[in-house]
């Protein structure tokens, strides 16, 4: 039942941000415990010993093992916003956040929805700073923005900076500990990113919201009938117990 709980928690997340910009769906890796051999056991006719035979394997039950997150691409949806960016391929902007302690930390993302702070800053919708190369915050002057597929950002022909855009070898090294930001972990490795910018448009969420959909009627149902089950030997167990009161 925990299992199964766990596994309707991360679809019904995923059904939730079905809509939200460069989500990526997560997926639920089950593991299953060691089976047992069960033997019976049997005391032989006026004598102390005991014959076992083996009668099968109980396996009891599965667990969590790791929520996966599938990092493939949602589909392109034009905006014509300036400052609206999505990334084709792998790669992801590197955007600075502040913890709780007041200390900065590099965090990814692939929601490339941005805009203009009052001093002109390069910032995500929650506030967060978009780095340049040199991982520092993106100051733009004003005019017309323009860019490039490289992550080269103009102000008409001055060339204002460049957005850092990584990817990396294995991103299932990535962790998310907050909306929509990832943080690397032990065994991460960064790599060039070799994909696209294009302006104008942002990324969709990856979630089939009809096999999430799907898959949460399903789950709900197995956990009913776990549930069920649950009850039936409870009340079993106590007819039982009452029967063996009433012999004795």
């Amino acid at each position: 039942m925990a299992t199964q709980q766990r596994r309707l928690d991360v679809v019904s997340n995923n059904v939730a941000n079905a809509n939200t910009t460069g989500f990526k769906a997560d997926t639920v890796v089950m593991q299953s415990f060691p089976e047992h051999l069960i033997h019976s056991i049997e005391a032989l006719p006026n004598s102390e010993v005991h014959r076992t035979a083996p009668i099968g394997r109980l396996n009891l039950g599965v667990s969590v093992s790791s929520v996966y997150t599938n990092f493939a691409n949602g589909g392109m949806e034009q905006t014509g916003g300036t400052l609206d960016l999505a990334l084709s391929g792998g790669g992801f902007f590197a955007i600075g956040t502040t913890n709780a302690a007041g200390e900065f930390q590099e965090r990814f993302t692939r929601t490339g929805s941005f805009s203009l702070s009052a001093d002109r800053t390069l910032i995500t919708q929650r506030g967060d700073q978009v780095l340049g190369v040199s991982g520092n915050p993106i100051t733009i002057p004003d005019g017309e923005i323009h860019i490039s597929e490289t992550g080269e950002i103009y102000v008409g022909q001055l060339h204002v900076d460049t957005i850092r855009i990584v990817d990396f070898e294995e991103p299932q090294f990535l962790r998310s500990p907050s909306y929509n930001l990832f943080v690397p972990i032990e065994g991460a490795v960064e790599i060039p990113f070799t994909g696209r910018v294009s302006q104008g448009f942002l990324e969709g969420s990856n979630v089939n919201i009809v096999r999430e959909m799907v898959d949460m009627i399903a789950l709900s149902r197995a956990h009913e009938v776990n549930q069920r089950m649950i009850t039936i030997h409870d009340t079993t167990l106590g007819q039982a117990v009452t029967e063996i009161a009433r012999r004795q």
